[in-house]
């Protein structure tokens, strides 16, 4: 099914992995509100990784009994108006879960975005799951390039100079993590981790490490 918030381009071959992000209430991912995803695909080309915006999702969950709160509004921006007005979480979940297939899921710092989507999928659509694996970025990064002191994504972004349209709203940081993901990829291919199992395994090694 196709929903009026997702795109999906022609079909440019390679795996297709998706990278996604999130807008929450808070901080505390057992505790605080999923309030909207976004993501959009790469595809994995034998010589180049491939950012395909025409392949992307975004939506905002309806809130409708969450109570104003103007710091976290102020961080991502999604008003009182918006979040009242979004698309029931179900269907939202439904949909990202319809979208996402089987792909890869990729986000940095993307235990935060897993435990608030997997909550929101057992409160609102039990039975649904996400059934690709799920990649850190900022583990696999340092592991990539370990000459790069950088840490959290926007020293990274930095390093690489990538813009933001605007950092904190999830299509627009999801669209910067793809491109640090592409920028990085030739040490990817370098190092045998064009496959999300090798991947893994790295970003694994350094979580080991630390």
């Amino acid at each position: 099914m196709r929903w009026p918030w997702q795109t999906v381009a022609a079909d440019e071959g390679g795996a297709r992995w998706v990278v996604l992000d999130v807008e929450s209430s808070g901080l505390d991912p057992r505790q605080d509100r999923l309030l909207a995803i976004a993501a959009v695909a790469v595809r994995a080309l034998p010589d180049k990784l491939l950012v395909t915006p025409g392949d992307s999702f975004e939506v905002v969950l309806r809130q409708p009994d969450l109570p104003a709160d103007k710091a976290n509004i102020l961080v991502h921006g999604i008003g009182v108006g918006a979040q009242r007005g979004g698309i029931d979480a179900a269907d939202a979940l439904r949909a990202f879960v319809d979208y996402a297939g089987a792909s890869p899921l990729v986000g940095f710092h993307v235990a935060f975005d897993r435990a608030l989507i997997e909550r929101a999928l057992r409160a609102f659509a039990p039975g649904l799951r996400l059934p690709g694996p799920w990649l850190d970025l900022a583990d696999l990064a340092p592991v990539l390039s370990p000459q790069t002191r950088a840490q959290a994504l926007d020293e990274w972004l930095a390093v690489f100079s990538i813009g933001v349209a605007r950092r904190h709203q999830a299509a627009a940081d999801a669209l910067a993590t793809a491109e640090l993901m592409q920028k990085l990829w030739p040490l990817a291919r370098a190092q045998g981790a064009t496959e999300i199992r090798h991947a893994s395994r790295l970003a694994a090694s350094r979580r080991w490490i630390t």
